[in-house]
């Protein structure tokens, strides 16, 4: 709350960057694609065991949390389409308890549902099924998602329909659903509503997002002056870097990759070591306000860029900013990944390779040029990439070439070399705004930042 943490809310404010009002705002859009009579039922994660007592980092369901700001676990949101212009939000949370709260710090309650969150109705999560039955009588339509295992919030469904405890949430709700004969024609997935929701961002999320991207971009070119001698400590130097300009924590496991580990594209075991000569790789981004950033950039291990590497990196990083200057409305990302191939092709034959675009997209750039961003790295995943882009969608374009390091196919010089450039880009008109600009690309500024020249 911003009378407890007034360093990360505003006045008003039920997550960094995002109103009280917006929530409400984001709940009643929802309501306005359901059909009357209808209810959405979001189940918030849960605690995750690593083994014994200890417990992995809590991540909230993005869409719960996109439709009510609650980050804490063991809870259930329920949207009910009550009236044509109107709908009632119903929020289930662990209570408060005295015993509990004195090991792992205070919950918000049921009073705090109802105060802080805005909860139209809010109960102890103990009661869930009760209520949820009772919503289910007269539901004629009903949506949900199916979650990814067994939680602490299916046992106080299973008592409720005779499941057995190891049965995930939604399959007991899925047994009320049929407690309650509601046609297996009535329930629909919530997903796809919710994220044609969530890929259009509101002003506020974009700087929120803009926040993430500056906090993250200066830390890569902090950190790329650090001199550090492993991936292990790069990974742990871009992770310091991220929390000490204040974001919540890393947003995924980075990529670390220095000289030919850069040529998997998602290497993550970053436990190797860097050497003089060669690039590395970093795919790595901070989570603020629980948006994510998302930036790669490759620099050389001592700060000077060989002639063939600068060749290299030259060719991506002009194929990022020509693709960069066509993310505008109307265009789609197949249409910009279609344009990265041929992009590329023009740029890697002025460096001396001699390829097909088969070769090209099969084994020089083999992922594709970008996707969606926000509260996922990979956001919105059931948004199509042949939809046309529009203002307030933010995407990446990481377009990256990748080098055998043993193939006779390409020039020498280049073998065993791979590198991406990644940016966070909003779409504005025709008029992208690049969210982690900090995050310095220029191979004059990339090497005065690697010599502490420059100071990020």
């Amino acid at each position: 709350m911003h009378e407890t943490h007034p360093h990360l809310l505003k006045s008003g404010e039920i997550t960094p960057g995002i109103s009280a009002l917006e929530y409400h705002e984001r709940r009643a859009a929802l309501a306005a694609k359901m059909p009357l009579g209808s209810i959405a039922i979001l189940v918030g994660n849960e605690i995750k065991t690593r083994s014994g007592a200890v417990f992995y980092e809590f991540h909230q369901n993005p869409d719960f949390y996109y439709l009510t700001g609650f980050n804490e676990p063991t809870a259930l949101a329920i949207i009910e389409k009550s009236t044509d212009d109107d709908y009632t939000f119903h929020m289930f949370v662990q209570p408060k308890n005295e015993r509990i709260e004195l090991w792992e710090g205070p919950r918000t309650g049921v009073q705090g549902a109802l105060d802080v969150f805005n909860a139209d109705e809010a109960g102890d999560i103990d009661h869930a099924p009760v209520y949820l039955g009772r919503l289910l009588k007269g539901a004629k339509q009903v949506f949900m998602d199916y979650g990814p295992g067994p939680s602490k919030l299916a046992g106080f469904f299973s008592a409720a329909v005779g499941n057995a405890r190891h049965a995930t949430t939604e399959a007991h709700i899925t047994e009320l659903i049929k407690k309650y004969k509601i046609p297996a024609s009535a329930v629909k997935p919530l997903a796809p509503l919710v994220q044609s929701l969530r890929a259009v961002k509101s002003a506020a999320e974009i700087a929120v997002m803009r926040t993430a991207g500056r906090i993250s971009g200066r830390a890569i070119s902090w950190a790329s002056g650090e001199k550090c001698k492993t991936e292990r400590e790069l990974d742990a130097t871009l992770d310091y870097g991220f929390r000490r300009g204040g974001c919540e924590k890393s947003a995924y496991v980075p990529v670390v990759a220095g000289g030919t580990n850069a040529l998997a594209i998602h290497y993550t075991r970053n436990d190797n070591v860097l050497h003089d000569g060669d690039l590395v790789l970093i795919d790595a981004g901070g989570q603020y306000g629980g948006y994510c950033a998302d930036i790669s950039r490759a620099w050389p291990v001592n700060g000077r860029f060989t002639a063939a590497q600068r060749d290299l990196y030259e060719a991506v990083l002009s194929t990022q900013k020509a693709l960069i200057n066509r993310v505008v409305a109307g265009t789609s990302l197949e249409s910009l990944h279609a344009q990265s191939v041929e992009i590329f092709a023009h740029e890697i034959k002025q460096i001396g390779f001699e390829v097909s675009r088969a070769v090209l997209s099969e084994v020089l750039y083999p992922h594709y040029v970008g996707h969606h961003l926000g509260l996922d790295v990979h956001d919105v995943p059931l948004t199509s990439r042949r939809i046309p882009l529009v203002s307030g969608n933010v995407i990446t374009i990481e377009p990256g070439l990748y080098v055998p390091e043993n193939d006779s196919r390409f020039p020498e010089a280049f073998r065993g070399m791979g590198l991406r450039i990644e940016d966070n880009v909003a779409v504005n008109g025709h008029n992208p705004v690049v969210l982690s600009v900090e995050a310095v690309k220029e191979v004059v500024d990339v090497e005065a930042a690697c010599q502490r020249i420059l100071q990020a």
